[in-house]
């Protein structure tokens, strides 16, 4: 398929109600058609690995082409540059952790590009460093747990951000660390109750549901299992 037959597609499915719910949770709906996720999933499953047909999606600037785009890419393709790129592009939460999610934690840039975006002062992009953090903890199995360690400094040092998208992923990233281990945990809690001592609204929201989530005995008795 081409770009323009896959945006005709995208047209064709144009959902106001979906829309209006999209701008209600916070997404940015200004080239937006409101098509359902499973909808996009089937058109990029019909599409196959495209590398190049990604790119020329990336660059439609149209919402749901961009999440097409991050399910088709091929991440041993994707470089640093592109990675950079795509990232100043982000104008949304959903298509920052849906990129996360889909294609960048794949790439063997995603640690790396953790340290560099996680002190980069734009919500979107620090948003997307604290983002990947949360889905290597829970997708990375076969890492060991003490490399999530490495992360805890930048959770504790951002989590004065009192942006609202900057603030929830530094409190997802903690917690899903949390939750790969019984050591995790531990060590997870240790620092949420150093960021509760902080002096931000910001750092006392994340340290306390950080908590509250990882001494719930339903959690424990996951990790435990």
């Amino acid at each position: 398929m081409t770009v323009t037959e896959i945006i005709d597609e995208l047209k064709r499915h144009y959902n106001p109600r979906n829309l209006e719910g999209m701008a209600r949770y916070g997404i940015n709906v200004e080239k937006a058609f409101g098509v359902n996720v499973p909808v996009l999933r089937a058109l990029a499953k019909k599409i196959g690995t495209d590398h190049k047909l990604a790119l020329k999606l990336w660059e439609s600037g149209y919402h749901e082409a961009r999440h097409i785009a991050t399910m088709i890419d091929d991440p041993n393709l994707v470089t640093k540059t592109q990675m950079n790129k795509w990232v100043r592009d982000f104008n949304s939460w959903d298509i920052c952790d849906g990129t996360c999610s889909n294609l960048f934690r794949f790439t063997p840039h995603a640690f790396d590009k953790i340290f560099e975006w996680t002190e980069r002062k734009e919500e979107f992009i620090r948003r997307t460093g604290f983002s990947l953090i949360a889905y290597l903890a829970v997708h990375e199995k076969k890492r060991d747990d003490k490399d999530f360690l490495k992360f805890f400094p930048l959770i504790k040092k951002h989590s004065i951000d009192e942006r609202n998208f900057v603030k929830k992923a530094v409190n997802w990233a903690l917690r899903q660390i949390g939750k790969r281990s019984k050591f995790l945990d531990k060590e997870a809690l240790k620092l949420a109750n150093e960021i509760k001592t902080l002096e931000s609204k910001s750092a006392r929201w994340i340290a306390n549901d950080a908590i509250r989530e990882l001494t719930d005995l339903k959690t424990l008795s996951r990790i435990k299992k």
